[in-house]
């Protein structure tokens, strides 16, 4: 049971502990933590890691005058403890009360709603600026580190703020991991100064023109309490550099680092034990690429810290050697790197999660698009995309980003099958950048014809061609043709049942390409249809449905169009954004029998 927790309800009652006190709250804080992850899931490793040395930050400093920002924030278990949302960690009925990362919303010590990374620096920059224009003083904190040191953002702020005359203090947590092991010449040179204690001359922060301090051991909050005493209110920007244990205190996430920095709830996890796991596209590009690399020596695998997205563990990127690369937290970098491959002759494959390759916007559009480099990005995240993950990592914008880059071939399978004629027919045939969208749930063509009961119109794993990159018709009707993009080819089909109950006999398509329109197929629907429906997993706004909204605009022919609203939700249940978006067969039913 808690003992110092029932006494802490924010950083005043932390200030009346002694320092010979605060490893034992650091160990309990650190059982709270291991014990409400292990029951929902999040952040177990990262948090574990830095418990002292966020029990240092509020003991010296004085938040919320003090501010303190957070870099992913994925790190901020702790200070959510410490700063009056206790009860989230300690009460099971409250467990799900505060979200996985910084809030506003939650409590005055949180300035920031942030879930990417390479923040925190910039952030903490314009705050100090804003803070000395009004003529106040207090202490501005940047709290980095768990492989976000590699992102560009970060390295622009540390830029910014080797020419500041003023209090800015950055902590870098440097615990010699990302998601996965680091990656990048920054990362030998924190390696030189871990092992030299602070004082190898290379010494990015001061080449930057930065102060710097060294704290050897960051799992000693005594040490950490007097090297923040050190640099609070201080005149001028510095980085605290801080060795920390990713896992600190659970015995296999500190020998498994990889594994522990993410986990599922337990009871996720017995159900997975207990069931056999279906075949997942992680597994199937994973073993599509090992083959293709055992084949072609040009082919190679790009990763911006996060190889576990396309199943690629420890044993696959040994296997895989110099063919695959993982650029660390970089999305930048990585697009304009496989552009680079592509030009040299490579087959580069870059495979990222929806949300990170925002990050690298501009890159898409002048380093690969505008290059007309033959590239393949595959995308995940995006089936399942309209789902119950956090307003910071919002999965559904891909098509309607990679939509406004010309040069870019987007496609959208929506089976297994047509997903590997895809991915051959992108790295051998397409000479052009392509970006694939992975499907979510698994579906065969089999499992198409399940729902259909009668086989496809077109076979998929026909090897694609630039003449072949139109629609495929799945059943051919009349009055209705419904557009079901990718993930959502099944609802389609299950539109297409409810519909026939209704006596409609509609046509389905599958349309494969979301970056062109098959003008073709969608004039020759105008001969015998009246209303149109498209449904895509992702965004309505710039999506595909829009596309053909906008095709048939000055066109007798209406268009229902189905997805994401333009907002970002945070941790809603899937259930109930199916129902707000109307992505329910039956309300999509009820719609047509409206419009016709």
């Amino acid at each position: 049971m808690s003992t110092y927790l029932n006494d802490i309800n924010g950083p005043a009652d932390l200030k009346r502990l002694g320092e010979d006190e605060l490893p034992a709250l650091a160990d309990e804080i650190r059982q709270t933590l291991i014990r409400r992850v292990t029951e929902t899931g999040g952040h177990i490793g990262p948090n574990l890691g830095v418990v002292e040395a966020t029990i240092a930050m509020h003991y010296v400093f004085d938040s919320p005058k003090d501010k303190f920002i957070w870099d992913v924030s994925h790190q901020s278990y702790t200070h959510k403890i410490l700063t009056g949302r206790k009860r989230a960690f300690l009460d099971p009925a409250h467990y799900h009360d505060v979200s996985g990362y910084t809030h506003p919303g939650e409590s005055e010590h949180d300035h920031f709603v942030v879930g990417h990374t390479g923040t925190s620096i910039s952030m903490a920059v314009g705050m100090a600026k804003g803070r000395d224009l009004l003529g106040r003083r207090e202490n501005v904190v940047a709290f980095i580190g768990d492989g976000s040191m590699s992102e560009g953002e970060a390295l622009e702020g540390l830029d910014n703020a080797g020419e500041m005359t003023t209090n800015l203090i950055v902590i870098l947590n440097d615990n010699e991991m990302s998601i996965a092991p680091n990656h990048g010449g920054i990362y030998k040179g924190l390696a030189e100064l871990r092992a030299t204690n602070g004082t190898s001359e290379r010494n990015l922060f001061k080449a930057f023109g930065l102060d710097y301090r060294y704290v050897a051991d960051g799992n000693d909050v005594q040490a950490m309490i007097a090297a923040l005493r050190e640099v609070k209110d201080i005149d001028h920007p510095v980085v605290v550099h801080i060795h920390t244990d990713k896992g600190h205190g659970l015995d296999w996430a500190e020998h498994d680092k990889e594994s522990g920095h993410w986990v599922l709830p337990a009871k996720v996890l017995e159900a997975r034990k207990a069931q056999p796991a279906g075949e997942s596209y992680a597994e199937l590009s994973r073993r599509y690429l090992m083959d293709k690399m055992r084949q072609d020596r040009g082919v190679v695998v790009i990763s911006a810290g996060t190889p576990g997205v396309g199943g690629f563990g420890p044993k696959e990127r040994a296997e895989a050697g110099s063919q695959f690369v993982d650029v660390g937290i970089a999305e930048q970098n990585a697009v304009a790197e496989i552009s680079g491959i592509a030009k040299a002759g490579g087959k580069p494959v870059f495979e990222v999660t929806a949300s990170f390759l925002q990050r690298a916007y501009d890159q898409l559009q002048q380093d690969l698009g505008l290059q007309g480099s033959a590239a393949t990005i595959i995308v995940s995240g995006y089936g399942d995309a309209i789902g119950p993950g956090d307003n910071t990592h919002a999965n559904y914008f891909p098509i309607a980003m990679t939509n406004t880059i010309p040069g870019l071939t987007g496609l959208a399978p929506a089976t297994k099958e047509e997903y590997l004629a895809m991915l051959d027919w992108a790295i051998d045939h397409a000479g052009r950048p392509v970006v694939i969208a992975e499907p979510g749930t698994l579906t065969t063509e089999a499992d198409l014809r399940g729902l259909l009961g009668a086989a496809p119109a077109e076979p998929a794993t026909e090897p694609f061609t630039q003449d072949q990159l139109n629609m495929r018709t799945i059943a051919r009707g009349s009055d209705v043709a419904i557009l079901a993009l990718g993930n959502f080819l099944p609802l389609g089909l299950k539109v297409r049942e409810a519909l026939a109950r209704k006596g409609i006999d509609a046509t389905v398509i599958d349309p494969r390409v979301y970056s062109d329109l098959d003008v073709e197929t969608l004039d020759a629907l105008q001969a015998d249809h009246r209303i149109v429906v498209t449904l895509e997993d992702g965004s309505l706004a710039g999506g595909f449905g829009q596309q053909v909204a906008a095709y048939y605009g000055p066109r007798d022919m209406k268009v229902l169009s189905y997805g994401a609203a333009k907002e970002l939700t945070d941790l809603e249940p899937t259930e109930s954004l199916y129902r707000r978006y109307r992505l329910k067969s039956e309300l999509i039913v009820e719609d047509v029998l409206k419009a016709r």
